[in-house]
């Protein structure tokens, strides 16, 4: 037989599967279990590399294997396609965002049908069409009728050259990504969404996902929402209180058992009594404007110097009555909790860091068991658990019970009460963008804000807009803007704030099953299909995007929407492809097409291949454009095959860790490939009785292991699995007959999943009638693929020094036996003597020795 072909057999397979509409998912019930298998889709930048690819190979996997299990799938795919790069390719580039994107869309379809994967094209959408927004338009004003969604105030990164709100993630030093100037703090009006009301119920649903989610993703969740209890608690100015404030300042704490240590009091810059000080003074309004600068997101203020300014108020304190000095701190937040705190420097990092800088009291009222009197603070906070000091009333409770003394003596004061707060803010979707679906909603000065009437759906964006002005070019379109009010019939105007792409994301999988529905979640076809039973994608991914759709689902099950408020019942985040860099002198990235590598007395050196210049090899990175490192299907297919390229990224390392790609890992796959296909090619003889037996259990051992590593993730040792049964085959050449035709049937249906291609063609060298695709997975007899022997390690004085292989269920005078006849056991004793053996049956043998 000639050498196995992909370059023929890969498209071949891919058309006949085109053909039969393999991959489309029945539009209703067969009586056959469904499976919804779901990779979180991608933002249409225009081309996909081995690391895109790996997350949709692994959901193909899945998909394919439920597929033969008999269970009905669905496999659909979509992009996420609103979003700020489009716009700066509008800027940069002078094309129209929809443009960019729909011809990206187009390219990355066309990279991603290359891999072979089982994917239901037939429910495609890309977000940033209005078939798609305006059902998201619809029920957003469902939502807003509801009053989960409001409009107020709200602190943003401001870029004052570019003239608009960036995301966090876009604030860089301190700086606008692409203008490069000081990002200000600034109070905008904004769109919110009130997720907070869900705050409790979302971290119940936590619970529910156990074992199915990972438990790094659960507990990332639970933190960023942040439930704590709590005093809120009122402190008493001494002397002459800002106007306004004579009952005192309220502050909130989760650590009132700490409040004999405090050092200060801190208020957030854009608190109320700050900026009434501001107003008065213009020394503190400087400070206020300086701390306006940089990011607003929690991560920028704690990675911030860490800056205050003396009030000259002073609060009592409410048991000893010591005077505490009042300060700004730019690393107070205004909206958590009430925006200012007591500062405890002897028990919390940032409050020492503070007290250290600006010479405040440090005072520790938890000491560590064992330690003293005498305990001190260096330059690390004590935050662990002990036992109260310095604290009077609260001297030697532990620290839970001193939190609820310290409470109770709060609320007999009257000056405060136990609360619970959290760290999760309502959702800000408000962006002052072109390229995102626009906010359904009408300003009119007469009538107030109005929800656009539904029959005016979907708002759909202009498409004759200009970038060559910094800022929304929705504000400055001449007609688009201006409508008739809904109610009065006078002159209003649309919203001109687009949603956060998130919102986006945060209820597709719904939409995926039915996409053509006339509303925007098809009931019945939700119900049908979801939850997701097995959702893939980054771990990058597993608080915003994880959590939004979380809270969508519920608020939309609770409008009626839908019946499902946990959306994805199972969750994998996948490890990345990496690669190495490689750079030119002058710094420029080279892709590694372009790199020729040679190893000479054990160094490694690399040259550019277009131009022969030497060039330097780099850290090992992600897979990612800007720095070149990146393999193209294209490039796999033509030079291995697709099949190949998918064996490789699933079988290198396991799932949730990051692997390498290697010229020499997917060559390696490659062969695979090829030594498959030759195995099909051998002839089947009349078998010889021993052999048969042999096989069959291989055979057997190994579906089961397969099967076992494809639904418990463990890509790689299932595929571990597949290359030691073909050299099982080999091993048993001489087995013939029924028991080769079964190892070779069951062979062909247990790599289809990764290797689909190669698969369906072993499958026609079967004989087999129709595609492999439609044939069942293979069952295993449990008697034939129980292991016949087992290995116990060997103890001598409680030290592991070897193992020994027994056949399964001796009784432990025959291990005994065997253990004590062994050579390499008896060299292991060094003379001496035997005391005790001790077998736990198939488990562990121990021997004692003196």
């Amino acid at each position: 037989m000639a050498r196995y072909d992909p370059k023929t057999a890969e498209p071949r397979q891919q058309a006949r599967w085109a053909a039969a509409g393999a991959f489309r998912a029945p539009e209703t019930s067969t009586g056959r279990p469904k499976y919804y298998v779901l990779e979180m889709f991608p933002y249409p930048s225009g081309n996909i590399h081995m690391g895109h690819a790996r997350n949709y190979v692994m959901g193909d996997v899945v998909a394919r294997l439920k597929r033969a299990q008999g269970f009905d799938v669905l496999h659909p795919m979509g992009w996420d396609a609103f979003g700020m790069p489009a716009e700066n390719a509008a800027m940069e580039r002078g094309v129209h965002p929809g443009d960019w994107t729909r011809s990206n869309i187009a390219a990355m379809r066309e990279q991603l049908k290359l891999l072979g994967l089982s994917l239901d094209w037939s429910r495609e959408f890309a977000t940033c069409e209005p078939e798609y927004y305006g059902k998201q338009q619809a029920w957003f004003l469902e939502l807003f009728r509801r009053g989960l969604v409001y409009r107020r105030e709200g602190t943003v990164n401001w870029d004052p050259v570019d003239a608009t709100v960036l995301a966090n993630e876009q604030v860089i030093d301190g700086r606008g990504w692409r203008s490069g100037a000081v990002v200000e703090k600034r109070k905008l009006n904004q769109w919110f969404l009130r997720i907070t009301d869900y705050a409790d119920d979302l971290i119940e649903g936590l619970k529910e996902l156990e074992g199915r989610w990972p438990d790094k993703v659960r507990l990332m969740q639970e933190n960023w929402i942040g439930r704590s209890k709590g005093l809120e608690m009122i402190w008493r100015f001494a002397g002459q209180p800002p106007e306004g404030f004579e009952d005192g300042i309220t502050v909130y704490t989760t650590r009132p058992d700490t409040l004999f240590g405090a050092g200060f009091l801190g208020l957030a810059p854009d608190h109320p009594i700050s900026q009434r000080l501001a107003a008065e003074n213009p020394e503190v309004a400087a400070f206020v404007a300086e701390c306006r600068k940089g990011g607003a997101s929690t991560a920028d203020i704690e990675q911030a110097e860490k800056i205050g300014r003396d009030t000259g108020l002073r609060v009592l304190h409410p048991f000893d009555g010591r005077e505490i000095p009042v300060w700004i701190a730019n690393f107070i937040l205004s909206d958590y909790g009430t925006g200012a705190v007591f500062g405890c420097p002897a028990h919390d990092q940032r409050d020492l860091d503070f007290a250290r800088k600006y010479g405040l009291p440090v005072i520790p009222v938890v000491r560590p068991d064992g330690a003293g009197d005498d305990f001190s603070i260096g330059d690390e906070a004590y935050v662990g658990p002990g036992r109260l000091f310095h604290s009077d009333f609260l001297n030697g409770m532990e620290v839970e019970a001193a939190k609820a003394a310290a409470i109770a003596r709060i609320e007999a004061m009257g000056q405060g009460a136990g609360a619970t707060v959290y760290r999760l803010r309502d959702w800000g979707v408000s962006r002052q963008r072109y390229w995102g679906c626009p906010i359904p909603v009408i300003h009119c000065d007469a009538c107030g804000v109005l929800p656009v009437p539904g029959d005016q759906l979907p708002v759909v964006l202009p498409e004759d807009v200009t970038f060559d002005v910094p800022g929304n070019p929705l504000d400055r379109h001449p007609t688009w803007k201006h409508v008739a009010c809904p109610d009065c019939g006078g002159a209003a105007t649309r919203e001109t704030e687009t949603l956060d792409t998130f919102v986006d994301s945060s209820w597709y999988f719904a939409r995926f099953a039915d996409p053509n529905a006339a509303e925007p979640i098809n009931a019945a076809a939700a119900n049908r299909w979801l939850p997701v039973d097995q959702y893939i994608g980054g771990v990058e991914h597993a608080v915003l995007h994880l959590l939004y759709a979380r809270f969508i689902s519920r608020a939309l099950s609770d409008a009626g929407l839908m019946s499902v408020k946990e959306p994805f019942a199972g969750l994998f985040t996948q490890g990345m492809v990496v690669h190495e860099t490689y750079r030119t002198a002058d710094g420029q990235w080279v892709e590694p097409a372009d790199v020729d590598l040679t190893t000479e007395a054990g160094k490694r050196s690399a040259r550019r291949l277009s131009t022969g210049e030497a060039l330097a090899i780099g850290d090992v990175e992600k897979m990612s454009k800007s720095k070149k490192n990146v393999v193209a299907p294209q490039e796999i297919v033509d030079l291995h095959g697709v099949d190949a390229g998918r064996l490789f990224v699933l079988s290198d390392s396991p799932p949730e860790r990051d692997v390498q790609w290697t010229t020499g890992g997917v060559e390696g796959a490659s062969r695979f490939v090829q030594r498959v296909w030759a195995e099909f090619d051998r002839e089947i003889g009349p078998g010889a009785p021993d052999a048969d037996v042999a096989l069959r259990r291989e055979t057997h051992k190994t579906i089961k292991a397969v099967t076992e590593g494809v639904e418990q993730f463990r890509f790689n040792s299932a595929i571990a699995k597949l290359y030691g049964f073909l050299g099982a085959l080999r091993a048993h050449e001489s087995a013939g007959g029924e028991a080769r035709r079964e190892a070779l049937s069951a062979f062909a249906r247990l790599i289809s999943p990764f290797v689909p291609h190669l698969a369906e063609e072993c499958w026609t060298r079967l004989g087999e009638d129709g595609m492999i695709l439609d044939a069942s997975w293979p069952a295993f007899d449990p008697a034939l693929a129980a292991d016949d022997e087992v290995t116990l390690p060997i103890q001598v004085n409680g030290k592991r020094r070897g193992e020994i292989r027994v056949a399964r269920g001796l009784e432990p005078a025959e291990v005994e036996a065997i253990v004590l006849a062994d050579s390499e056991v008896l060299a292991r004793l060094e003379g001496q003597t035997v005391r005790k053996v001790v077998v736990v049956k198939d488990r562990i043998v121990n021997l004692v020795v003196a």
